[in-house]
């Protein structure tokens, strides 16, 4: 891609972003966006339909991001900790954008995505690692190991990224591996 068209998409993107910031997707315009930028409108259009397009192409990269972050390439070389941690990074690294899709509409569908991608690469790991195990009792596992971890870093988000990458995945580590029994049993 030409630098010139790199620069461009992200004065565009960055504008929308911080106007995302401030305002409703509603009420931001092309017209408005442009102006900021200072981009012409046909430019605009040239690479993306609208303003939800736009905000679809931001999302979309930020998946491939993730699709494509090492901790995700091989589960088997890796502990739920790292793995954990290299999701963090990767959303912490564009905390911008995942506080705006957190707090969006949009945010079941983003949730969906990284829930798709964590869930298929670990259920294809763990029935090729355990081919002997019932393949419904590890779609299951799956699930419930990452709907658990979305919902961490979905708190993690909303709560502005306070608490530290490790403890966040140190805890999605230990509550994937041991659970919640210790807070069930009484002392």
């Amino acid at each position: 891609m030409d630098r010139r068209v790199k620069y461009t998409k992200k004065v565009i993107k960055e504008t929308f972003l911080n106007l995302l910031e401030t305002k409703d997707i509603s009420q931001i315009t092309v017209k408005e966006i442009c102006e900021i930028a200072d981009v012409n409108r046909a430019t605009f259009y040239r690479y993306y339909l609208d303003i939800y397009d736009l905000l679809e192409k931001i999302e979309e990269d930020l998946i491939e991001d993730l699709k494509n972050s090492s901790p995700l390439e091989d589960l088997s070389s890796h502990s739920v900790y790292t793995f954990s941690k290299g999701i963090l990074a990767i959303l912490y690294e564009n905390k911008k954008l995942v506080t705006i899709l957190f707090n969006t509409n949009r945010s079941l569908y983003f949730l969906n995505d990284i829930l798709e991608i964590c869930y298929s690469k670990l259920y294809s790991q763990w029935t090729s690692i355990h081919p002997e195990e019932d393949e419904e009792e590890i779609e299951y596992a799956a699930i419930y190991v990452f709907n658990g971890a979305l919902g961490i870093i979905n708190y993690w988000v909303k709560e502005g990224f306070k608490k530290d990458m490790d403890y966040i995945a140190h805890s999605i580590e230990k509550l994937s591996i041991y659970g919640a029994k210790k807070f069930f049993t009484t002392k």
